[in-house]
């Protein structure tokens, strides 16, 4: 079998950390002998305990930290890893600047990010990602701007996020119980870091047009935290919102919350990849309203029909687009509908672990 250290900085909560789990859990003493190493604790490093994962706590204080560089390949040359799997620049840096310390490792970097960084790091791409084996983007829009930020093109592979999904989704009143709603308030629900390139002070000025648009009882739920809780608090407040927009705070009941909701909203600004979040709604059968944003033109392809794609801070585009889900129920049929199925077909656990598995082998060549 391989051996196949993750490498990864952050060891949180978030889809990048989900991504990491889903294959370890999937691929561990199966496929693969999974390590894993990290510089900050959390959530996935908590998870990767549980799987009995041999771990590894890595101070990687920048891209060029010759100290983690020289600790990982002493990591690797001990444990006989065949691949180190990063997840960004900055590990996937040191993972490269390993292979001076003795490391035979491969390198396949994830690229999870739709971003453009300073000029400056075009250059430095240039001259140090053509020593990754393998580059994986998660979405069409990744693997466009890595070619342009200095990235070798022949070496990018695109291979979508992909979930497990319920076998056979069930609605229930679970949240609308929880909060005391009437059972005819239409639930529209987003999982999101509270963050600015979320885009929520859109989502919320959204949720404010649309109660001037219709009579029918309707909620926003967002479910998440981060840095911009107290802005989006006060936001909510000054729009005089509280009773249509509800914080939820950091939820571990994500799937009983989808299961109760009428429809999933992904407001991302910037910097959107391909969103776990959405992909779990879509298991759930919630018809899709997000952005065209990062990945979501990946997920709301028209052949997908599982959804609306409306244009990034447009308030009116977005309230009619709810407005629609809510009062064509053929519509809102079809595009649930769409949302399993593209689901399954498309955007799939099994063929994102193939798709990568495939990816390693090839590097091994």
């Amino acid at each position: 079998m391989i051996n196949i250290l993750y490498l990864i900085n952050h060891a949180g909560k978030a889809g990048t950390e989900k991504y990491v789990y889903n294959l370890v859990k999937k691929f561990n003493g199966r496929e693969t002998n999974c390590f894993f190493a990290y510089n900050e604790p959390g959530l996935l490093s908590e998870q990767m305990a549980e799987l009995k994962v041999p771990s590894f706590n890595i101070s990687m204080k920048n891209p060029f930290d010759l100290a983690a560089a020289k600790k990982l390949a002493a990591i690797c040359r001990k444990n006989k890893i065949d691949v180190i799997h990063t997840q960004y620049p900055r590990e996937n840096y040191i993972a490269i600047l390993s292979k001076l310390f003795g490391s035979r490792a491969k390198v396949v970097y994830t690229c999870h990010l739709t971003y453009y960084p300073p000029k400056i790091w075009y250059f430095i791409n240039r001259l140090v990602m053509p020593f990754d084996d393998k580059i994986i983007s998660v979405c069409t829009e990744g693997a466009k701007i890595l070619c342009e930020i200095g990235a070798p093109s022949k070496k990018i592979t695109v291979i979508y996020n992909g979930i497990d999904y319920p076998t056979d989704p069930c609605k229930t009143d679970y949240i609308k119980k929880e909060l005391g709603l009437s059972d005819d308030t239409f639930v529209i629900v987003s999982l999101s870091r509270l963050s600015p390139e979320k885009g929520l002070d859109f989502l919320i000025k959204s949720m404010r047009e649309l109660k001037n648009k219709t009579d029918i009882p309707f909620v926003c739920l967002i479910a998440g935290d981060g840095p911009l809780k107290d802005d989006l608090i006060t936001l909510v407040k000054s729009l005089d919102a509280e009773s249509y927009v509800r914080l939820l705070g950091f939820r571990l009941d994500s799937a009983k919350i989808l299961e109760s909701s009428d429809v999933f909203v992904n407001s991302a600004k910037c910097n959107e990849a391909l969103s776990f979040a959405i992909l779990e709604a879509m298991g759930y059968a919630l018809p899709i309203v997000a952005t065209d944003r990062g990945g979501n033109p990946d997920i709301l392809k028209p052949e997908h029909n599982c959804g609306i794609m409306i244009p990034f801070d447009d308030a009116a585009s977005m309230s009619d687009a709810f407005l629609q889900l809510m009062n064509d129920k053929s519509f809102a049929k079809v595009c649930s509908d769409g949302a399993l199925k593209t689901v399954r077909e498309v955007f799939n656990l099994d063929k994102l672990l193939g798709d990568t598995l495939n990816i390693y082998h090839q590097a091994l060549l």
